[in-house]
């Protein structure tokens, strides 16, 4: 269970002009301005839930994780990570939980990526045999085989983050913090760790706290948002209660053959080529399958698709509903 409650995060940032004169003023004289990452924070995640954590750059997601993990120390409030303060006890802590953050590393750059293993092995204390089965389980899972031997600097950023990955779940932690895990990643990466993390959940019961620009990592892995904003919470809510929220109107894209169908009430072109149509359609006015049956009656349908707003589209519009 993660417990959040009011916790507040500032930070004293100098700042100056450019140029000599400003550069040599500054030596003397420096001028500071205070930046509120975190106002008032709180938020509840029970024992084996997915959360998405998501919200603009600055807004403040890695000054919470790096406060869960226990690398900040907050300014006031109150958090708990199963009962433990994490500032406080960082060493029992560190003990029952995996970070993962995608533009840093824990693997030593020049050796094999094994031998960084066995040292974090060393770091954590953890067991000789649970160790063996945690290695033999992640290897397979995220098919490492051959990367083991490899040095980290020789590894893609694909093969690196899977690497990453399997480092911070060889001491079994209860909660994994994922910031901007598949930053990077190619599809066939993505959709192996994005497996890779819903068999975890569900086999292990891991909580999972994941932090991304990337909408489709949010829709796949977790059925839970918390919105952040200008260092505040916005929005704690389902994922599939946002979709139909955002999900009135509908995008249908057509292909066709002949003579190009014409448009009704309810119906908004968005684009339009030689044999293809892409309408905006609101089911308020225009049920889909009246749509559908008003251009089938017009030309011959090749071929037909209706979607909901994507998670792009809707992560967007959320940000433009609260101005951030």
């Amino acid at each position: 269970m993660i417990t959040v409650e009011h916790i507040n995060k500032t930070f004293r940032v100098s700042k100056r002009k450019a140029g000599f004169t400003a550069a040599l003023k500054a030596l003397f004289s420096r001028e500071y301005e205070t930046v509120h990452a975190l106002q008032d924070i709180s938020f509840t995640i029970k024992d084996g839930e997915m959360v998405g954590y998501i919200g603009p750059n600055g807004a403040g997601k890695s000054t919470t994780i790096k406060i869960l993990c226990g690398v900040l120390t907050p300014d006031n409030g109150r958090c708990l990570v199963d009962d433990r303060v994490p500032w406080k006890e960082r060493i029992r802590h560190v003990q029952n939980i995996g970070v993962v953050f995608g533009q840093r590393s824990q693997l030593w750059w020049d050796v094999p990526v094994i031998d960084s293993f066995e040292l974090i092995r060393d770091i954590y204390r953890v067991e000789e045999t649970l160790y063996r089965r945690n290695l033999d389980e992640l290897t397979a899972l995220l098919d490492l085989g051959e990367l083991l031997k490899t040095p980290a600097r020789n590894l893609s950023l694909g093969q690196r983050m899977r690497c990453e990955l399997a480092a911070s779940l060889l001491h079994s932690p209860k909660t994994l913090f994922l910031d901007e895990p598949t930053i990077g990643l190619d599809a066939v990466s993505k959709i192996a760790v994005r497996q890779f993390i819903r068999k975890l959940n569900a086999e292990r019961g891991t909580t999972v706290i994941l932090t991304t620009h990337d909408m489709q990592d949010i829709e796949a892995l977790t059925e839970r948002i918390l919105l952040i904003g200008r260092g505040r919470i916005l929005l704690d809510g389902s994922l599939r209660e946002l979709k139909k929220r955002f999900s009135e109107r509908k995008k249908v894209a057509v292909e066709y053959a002949g003579n190009a169908p014409s448009l009704c009430e309810g119906m908004g072109l968005v684009e339009s080529e030689e044999g293809r149509l892409v309408i905006d359609l609101d089911p308020a006015i225009l049920p889909v399958s009246a749509a559908i049956a008003h251009i089938a009656s017009q030309t011959d349908i090749l071929d037909l698709s209706v979607t909901g707003v994507s998670a792009e589209e809707m992560a967007a519009a959320l940000y433009r509903e609260y101005k951030i």
